[in-house]
């Protein structure tokens, strides 16, 4: 994928892990880009300004020109692969890559990032206690999916590191930043280690 220098903007939170995930493949693919922070926890994100760019009111949101702007990350990780190694050329592959992306979203991130959300921006209340039990029981099913999975491979799809692994990389491996423990799952660890050693990899603090 070729995209002119300059054009480029990606309004970001730094902890984010679903900004994270953009950040990351940019960087990887030699993409330049100007990070813009968008302080969700002031606001930032709700103001009439940020919601004309993307009315759902959340980050990342990647703008390529005035007129061209790209919310939700996995749709954005889609578009910037196209094209390049992350994302393959066969359809059977490119399918499961989506299937992926969509268990990310519904099954991971959900119960996953969630309590790390919590338990690092906000007081645990008794109802929110209560919630986390839940968030924990579906986050841990989410988790023993992909250890299942990657005891037979090196990475998500067709042994290749594709935006699969940067999408369920994003939250998976700062997962006991919510209470999660990994211990169990040597899979799902090594395969945390093994994306980390990917050339351009960059930490989730990383600006």
């Amino acid at each position: 994928m070729v995209i002119a220098a300059g054009l480029i903007r990606l309004y970001d939170f730094l902890s984010s892990g679903n900004a994270y995930k953009v950040r990351l493949l940019m960087t990887q693919l030699g993409i330049p880009f100007e990070r813009v922070d968008i302080d969700i926890l002031k606001g930032e994100s709700r103001t009439d300004a940020f919601l004309a760019m993307n009315p759902n009111g959340r980050i990342p949101v990647l703008e390529l020109n005035a007129e061209e702007r790209l919310a939700e990350s996995n749709a954005i990780l889609v578009y910037l692969a196209e094209g390049t190694p992350f994302f393959p050329k066969a359809r059977w592959q490119r399918a499961k890559v989506l299937e992926w992306l969509f268990f990310e979203q519904y099954s991971h991130e959900p119960n996953i990032a969630t309590p790390r959300f919590w338990l690092t921006h906000f007081p645990i209340t008794e109802d929110r206690r209560a919630a986390l039990e839940q968030k924990y029981r579906l986050g841990y099913e989410a988790l023993d999916v992909m250890e299942r999975h990657l005891a037979r491979r090196a990475f998500f799809v067709a042994d290749e590191y594709t935006i699969a692994d940067i999408a369920l990389f994003a939250y998976t491996h700062v997962a006991h930043e919510g209470g999660f423990d990994l211990a169990p799952f040597g899979a799902v660890r090594a395969w945390v280690e093994r994306v980390r050693s990917q050339r351009g990899h960059i930490p989730i603090t990383a600006g």
